[in-house]
C-alpha cells in the first residue's frame, strides 16, 4: 500500500491511500469517529473510477497523526481478537 501525504499540520492531516477505494478508508473513518479528539474525518474518491482515496482528518486535543495511529492500533487489536476467536472456533 502506498501513502502520499498532501497536507500535514498539527491538528489536520490529508493523505492519499493509493489503491484503496472503500474497504480500509471506511474502516479507518468509522474507528476514528469513536475518538472524542477527532472533530472531522472523511474520505473521498475524486472520480467513480478512481482507485485512490483522499483521507482528511481534523482534531482537537491531540495531533491528527496521533489520532490516526491510535485508530490503527485499535483496529489491529480488534483484528487480533477476531483472529484468535476464529482459530478457536475452527479447532
Amino acid at each position: 500500500m502506498e501513502l502520499e501525504v498532501k497536507n500535514s499540520k498539527k491538528n489536520e492531516l490529508e493523505f492519499v491511500l493509493k489503491g484503496e477505494r472503500h474497504t480500509l478508508p471506511n474502516l479507518l473513518r468509522s474507528e476514528m469517529l469513536e475518538d472524542d479528539a477527532v472533530s472531522f474525518v472523511a474520505y473521498k474518491l475524486l472520480h467513480p473510477f478512481d482507485r485512490d482515496s483522499v483521507f482528511i482528518v481534523k482534531t482537537d486535543g491531540k495531533t491528527a497523526k496521533k489520532a490516526v495511529s491510535d485508530a490503527l492500533q485499535r483496529i489491529d487489536k480488534q483484528a487480533e481478537e477476531f483472529r484468535k476467536a476464529f482459530k478457536a472456533e475452527l479447532k
